[in-house]
């Protein structure tokens, strides 16, 4: 393993293996236990390597004065009252863990105060995904970085200096990192994507580089892992029309599955170099078939100078290729051939 890779639970994170598909639920579950539940089973079936939600305690992370970014939902009078209902308890968060380790899913949450990355740290998880508000929130970037586990840091509402300090906090404990960029726009346009700050990110941090995607497609990540993503975040739903103000974000679980798909076979295709010298001398006895060959237009007689009327390129190439017309042209026949005959180079005087 690199410098520039790290473990997230059994996977290698980095750019010379599979990128790992982790499938965001949020609060898609709108606090129910049995909902979330559901979900972790339908990430394991489509394909996806990790689920994440995101650990919220109202009463560390919020007060009743938070806006709501959009009042979506009739049933909760404040912001902080909608935090409130999207809480599990620790053993609720522990048999949610336990059921994504079940399904071969490394399993993944947001902490948005110190007190649920305490709580997250007793029930298990094997990485910190840092949402992008949180990126200045340095007493918890250095609570987290503290544990050395590895972080991952979405950056969609930071500039380049907010991330450089995230980015020291957890250098300074060592902690093993990824930047994912990120557009907070939902859904996000393709014009916002911003596809080219991937290499930025590489150059500027040396590690691991993924996107967190809010577009509600499958272009961008399989776009992003054409390019060399590491890690894809995505949205999911079970429909676009679930309640909640991420489903228009999100991906349904057949596009879900068709991003892990595409993901997998992309990743082979960049990982597997042809050399085009070897590749085509592999296919000589198609080459053979489908290319084709200087040939006589008609029968011609031995010691017939060649002319550009006198000759053709026909199928088979089992003759001298068309490239070798000009050389061809001017040379004397050493034997006579017959109508449709590949013309050799002994056939030729020199």
């Amino acid at each position: 393993m690199t410098a520039s890779e790290f473990q997230l639970g059994s996977r290698t994170v980095g750019e010379r293996h599979l990128p790992v598909l982790i499938a965001e639920v949020a609060q898609a579950h709108d606090g129910s236990l049995g909902i979330a539940h559901s979900f972790v089973d339908a990430i394991a079936d489509a394909g996806a390597d990790a689920v994440k939600f995101q650990t919220h305690i109202a009463a560390a992370e919020s007060t009743p004065r938070e806006p709501w970014r959009v009042r979506f939902s009739p049933q909760d009078e404040t912001r902080y009252d909608y935090w409130r209902r999207m809480e599990f308890t620790e053993a609720q968060w522990r048999g949610l863990r336990e059921h994504a380790g079940q399904r071969g899913l490394v399993f993944l949450s947001s902490p948005f105060s110190i007190e649920a990355a305490a709580l997250l740290e007793r029930v298990g998880v094997p990485a910190w995904k840092i949402a992008s508000g949180e990126i200045g929130n340095l007493p918890l970037l250095e609570r987290l970085a503290a544990t050395r586990l590895p972080i991952l840091f979405s950056s969609g509402m930071s500039d380049w200096a907010e991330l450089d300090q995230a980015v020291g906090v957890a250098r300074a404990q060592r902690a093993p990192l990824a930047v994912l960029q990120c557009a907070t726009a939902y859904p996000c346009p393709p014009e916002q994507i911003g596809l080219n700050v991937l290499a930025e990110l590489r150059r500027r941090y040396a590690c691991p580089v993924g996107i967190s995607d809010h577009s509600g497609q499958v272009y961008a990540g399989l776009a992003s892992i054409a390019l060399g993503a590491s890690l894809i975040e995505v949205h999911v739903a079970f429909s676009r029309q679930m309640f909640g103000p991420d489903a228009p974000a999100s991906l349904t679980f057949p596009e879900l599955r068709q991003l892990a798909e595409g993901m997998r076979q992309i990743h082979r295709m960049r990982t597997a170099p042809v050399d085009k010298d070897a590749a085509a001398a592999g296919v000589e006895p198609l080459r053979r078939i489908f290319r084709k060959s200087i040939v006589a237009r008609g029968p011609i007689a031995a010691g017939t100078v060649l002319a550009p009327e006198l000759i053709a390129c026909k199928k088979p190439g089992d003759g001298l290729p068309p490239s070798c017309w000009s050389t061809v042209i001017g040379r004397r026949l050493r034997r006579d051939l017959a109508a449709d005959e590949a013309v050799q180079e002994a056939d030729l005087e020199p």
